[in-house]
C-alpha cells in the first residue's frame, strides 16, 4: 500500500512539473501530449502574416483577392430602388433617389465612410490633397473643380461604383445607400468651398455674421 502511496504521489509531482497549475505563464513552447502522426496537420500548421510574400502563389502575394461576385455574408440583397445611377430616361440622375432620406444623418455617416475611404486620397476639405499626395499619388482631381461641381449625382454614383481612371470601384466596400451618404457629403463640402453670403436665409444666423 505504502508503494501506491509513493507512485501516486510520485505521478502528481511529475504532472506539476510538466504542466504546472493554471495560469502559469511558460517560458518555453508547451508540451506536446499528442504525436503529429496521431493528428496530421493538426499542429504546427504554416500561416503568414498579413502582407506577406508567398512563394506558393504564382504573384508572390501571401494576401488573396477576393474572387469576383463574392458577397459579404448577410450582404445579398436587392437594392435596385438605392443601386441606380441613371434616370428613367437614361440620362444620369441628377438628385437622390426617392428611396434615399437626405437628413442629417445620413450627412454624418457620410462624413464618416468619406474620412475612411475617400480622405487617403481626395483631402479633408475634397481639395484633392490627401496624405497619398505625400508619398508619391499623382494628381487627384479636386471636388471644387466646375466639372465636379456640374457632375450629376448619378454619375458620381457610376464612379463610386465602378472606379474611374486610377480611382478603384469602391463597391466592395460601400453599401449604395453609404455611396449616396458619401456624395451628399461631398455636396456639403462644395457648397462650404463656394458658399456666399446669399446662401445664408436664417435671420438669426444672418445677424450673427454680421449680414444685416
Amino acid at each position: 500500500m505504502r508503494h501506491v502511496y509513493l507512485v501516486t504521489a510520485f505521478v502528481v509531482v511529475l504532472l506539476f512539473s510538466l504542466l504546472g497549475l493554471r495560469g502559469t505563464k511558460f517560458t518555453r513552447p508547451p508540451m506536446d501530449v499528442f504525436p503529429e502522426w496521431a493528428f496530421p496537420g493538426m499542429k504546427h500548421q504554416p500561416f503568414y502574416k498579413p502582407q506577406r510574400e508567398s512563394a506558393f502563389f504564382a504573384d508572390g502575394r501571401a494576401d488573396r483577392p477576393i474572387p469576383q461576385h463574392t458577397v459579404a455574408r448577410g450582404q445579398l440583397r436587392n437594392d435596385d430602388a438605392l443601386d441606380l445611377g441613371r434616370a428613367a430616361d437614361g440620362n444620369w440622375l441628377r438628385g437622390f433617389p426617392a428611396a434615399v432620406t437626405v437628413n442629417a444623418e445620413l450627412m454624418a455617416h457620410g462624413r464618416e465612410r468619406f474620412q475612411i475611404y475617400c480622405q487617403p486620397c481626395h483631402g479633408a476639405a475634397g481639395d484633392g490633397n490627401g496624405i497619398t499626395k505625400q508619398y508619391g499619388m499623382g494628381a487627384t482631381p479636386t471636388y471644387h473643380d466646375p466639372r465636379l461641381r456640374d457632375m450629376a449625382e448619378g454619375e458620381i454614383f457610376n464612379t463610386i461604383t465602378h472606379g474611374k481612371a486610377n480611382m478603384l470601384p469602391y463597391a466592395d466596400k460601400l453599401l449604395p445607400e453609404e455611396r449616396w451618404a458619401v456624395i451628399l457629403y461631398v455636396r456639403a463640402l462644395q457648397r462650404a468651398q463656394m458658399g456666399t453670403a446669399a446662401d445664408v436665409n436664417d435671420a438669426a444666423a444672418k445677424q450673427t455674421l454680421g449680414l444685416q
